[in-house]
C-alpha cells in the first residue's frame, strides 16, 4: 500500500480522569456507571450521539436469556434496565422476572408464539425493548452517576508512554486530542484500544457458526405481530416456506421478530463472510441491506398474515458486528468450559447459559472469571463485552447483550477497585471485587 508521512504534532490533553471507557454500548455504559457509583472519576467516550450502541443505534429489540430456566438471573444494571425501562408504557414486553422457569402450560402457551421466551417447556426471561427510551435511560444512568459523556467522539489509538497505557488518543469536530485516565476500559466491542496498544489477540472465526455473519437490523410499522404468530401456529410448513422465499427475495437470511409493541417488528438478518474491521465489508452490508428493504416489504404485505399495510419505520444507524477482534487475556475461555458449566474462583459474572447446553435438570450457568477481562501482558487495561479473551466458539455464546453488561459492570468495579487501592488491575482483590458486585446485586454463586 502506497504511503505519505503525516507530520508529528503536539496533542493537546482534552481532559483527565481515574477511568477512561471507551465505547457507549451495553459493556461501556455499565462499565461506566459501575465505576462512578463507587466513587472514581469517570470519563465514557462515545462516537455516536447516544448510548446503548447494538441494543439501542443497532435496533437489537430483544435481551434473551436473562435466566436459565432455574432460577439464576442477570441481575445488577441488568436487572436496573429493565426496572427503569418498565415506567415507560409499552416500553418493555415479555415474560415477567416471576414467570422465569415456569413450566405451568398456560404461561408456556402464551408465550410460546414470541421468539425465544419458551425452551424446552420451560419460560425463559426475555424481554423486547423500545430502543429510543433505551437511550433515554442510560442518559439518565450515567447523568445520575456523574459519569462525564463526550459524544461524537471516536477513539483513534492508545496513547503509550514508554510502553505503558496512559489513556487514548481520539478525533472529533473539534480535531485530534487525548484524555489520560489510570485505567482504560475498552468496550469498543472491536477492541481498537487494546490492539492499538499492542496487546495481543485473536480474530479468527468459524464460517459455520452465528458470530461471522454482519447485520443491519430494521423495523416495520403497521404490523399485528398476534396475527402474524397465529397463522404461523396453524400453518407452520407454510409460513416456513415463504419466509424462505423472504430470504430470496432479499438475497440474505432474514427473520421478523416482535418488539415491545403489537404493531411493530425488527427484522434481524444474517450477512455472511464479511469482516466488521475491513471499509469495504462495512459498507457492503450498509448497501446490501438497504437495496433489498423495499422489495422485502412488498413482499411481505402481499404474501404474510399481519404484514398487510406494513411500511419501514427506521433503519439501524449502526452495523451488527457480532465478532472481531478478542483480546488474548490471562485467561481465555474454552467452549469445553461452557458446556460444562465450570466455574472459577475469580468468577465476575454468571450469565445464563443457550440452548445447546440444556440439561435436564435446566441449563447450566456460564461463568467468566476475570481473568478473561486482563491482558496476558498490557497493564492498566481492561476489556468488557465481546471483546473480552475467550476461544472462537465460546465467543459465539458470550457477545450477547446481558453478557456485556454483566462484564462491563465488573470491569468498572474492577478499575476503581485498582485506582482506589494504587494497584494494577491484574492485581486487585478478587474477593472485595465479589464483594463489591454482590452488593450491585449481581448475582455470584458461592465458590
Amino acid at each position: 500500500m502506497r504511503t505519505v508521512l503525516e507530520p508529528q504534532t503536539q496533542i493537546p490533553v482534552y481532559d483527565e480522569a481515574d477511568v477512561l471507557v471507551v465505547g457507549g454500548g451495553p459493556a461501556g455504559s455499565a462499565a461506566a456507571i459501575s465505576a462512578a457509583r463507587n466513587g472514581a472519576k469517570v470519563i465514557l467516550l462515545e462516537r455516536y450521539g447516544f448510548l446503548g450502541g447494538l441494543v439501542t443505534g443497532g435496533q437489537v429489540c430483544m435481551i434473551p436469556n436473562l435466566d436459565n430456566g432455574t432460577g439464576d438471573k442477570v441481575l445488577g444494571i441488568q436487572k436496573e434496565w429493565m426496572t427503569r425501562l418498565g415506567k415507560y408504557p409499552d416500553a418493555v414486553f415479555g415474560p415477567k422476572d416471576r414467570e422465569a422457569g415456569s413450566t405451568n402450560s398456560e404461561l408456556v402457551k402464551k408465550w410460546s408464539n414470541y421468539f425465544g421466551t419458551v425452551w424446552n417447556n420451560r419460560v425463559m426471561y426475555t424481554t423486547f425493548i423500545d430502543p429510543e427510551l433505551m437511550k433515554i435511560v442510560l442518559n439518565d444512568m450515567v447523568e445520575e452517576a456523574k459519569v462525564t459523556v463526550y459524544f461524537h467522539c471516536w477513539a483513534a489509538k492508545a496513547f503509550m508512554d514508554e510502553g505503558t497505557l496512559k489513556g487514548v488518543f481520539f478525533e472529533s469536530k473539534e480535531g485530534r486530542k487525548a484524555i489520560l485516565a489510570k485505567v482504560v476500559i475498552d468496550a469498543t466491542g472491536e477492541g481498537d484500544i487494546f490492539a492499538s496498544a499492542g496487546a495481543e489477540f485473536d480474530n479468527s472465526i468459524d464460517p459455520t457458526i452465528r458470530n461471522s455473519n454482519m447485520a443491519e437490523c430494521f423495523r416495520l410499522a403497521n404490523t399485528d405481530y398476534a396475527k402474524y404468530a397465529a397463522y404461523k401456529a396453524a400453518f407452520p410448513e407454510e409460513c416456513a416456506r415463504k419466509l424462505q422465499c423472504l430470504n430470496e427475495t432479499a438475497g440474505y437470511k432474514l427473520l421478523p421478530i416482535p418488539s415491545n409493541r403489537n404493531d411493530n417488528m425488527w427484522v434481524n438478518n444474517w450477512i455472511p463472510e464479511r469482516n466488521s474491521m475491513k471499509i469495504q465489508d462495512l459498507t457492503y452490508v450498509e448497501m446490501k441491506i438497504k437495496k433489498a428493504i423495499p422489495d422485502v416489504v412488498r413482499y411481505l404485505q402481499k404474501e404474510l398474515p399481519g404484514f398487510e399495510d406494513c411500511y419501514l419505520m427506521d433503519i439501524a444507524s449502526v452495523v451488527g458486528c457480532r465478532y472481531s477482534r478478542r483480546l488474548k487475556g490471562q485467561y481465555q475461555i474454552a467452549f469445553d468450559d461452557l458446556k460444562q458449566g465450570k466455574t472459577f474462583s475469580d468468577s465476575i459474572a454468571v450469565t445464563p447459559a443457550m440452548h445447546s447446553f440444556n440439561k435436564p435438570d435446566g441449563e447450566a450457568a456460564l461463568s467468566i472469571p476475570f481473568r478473561a477481562l486482563v491482558p496476558e501482558k498490557l497493564d492498566n487495561l481492561l476489556a468488557a463485552g465481546r471483546c473480552l479473551s475467550a476461544d472462537v466458539r465460546a465467543h459465539n455464546w458470550l457477545n450477547l447483550i446481558p453478557h456485556s453488561v454483566a462484564t462491563g459492570e465488573a470491569s468498572g468495579a474492577a478499575a476503581y477497585l485498582a485506582v482506589q487501592s494504587g494497584k494494577k488491575p491484574r492485581d486487585i482483590d478478587i474477593v472485595k471485587l465479589q464483594k463489591i458486585l454482590r452488593n450491585q446485586g449481581v448475582y455470584l454463586p458461592e465458590i
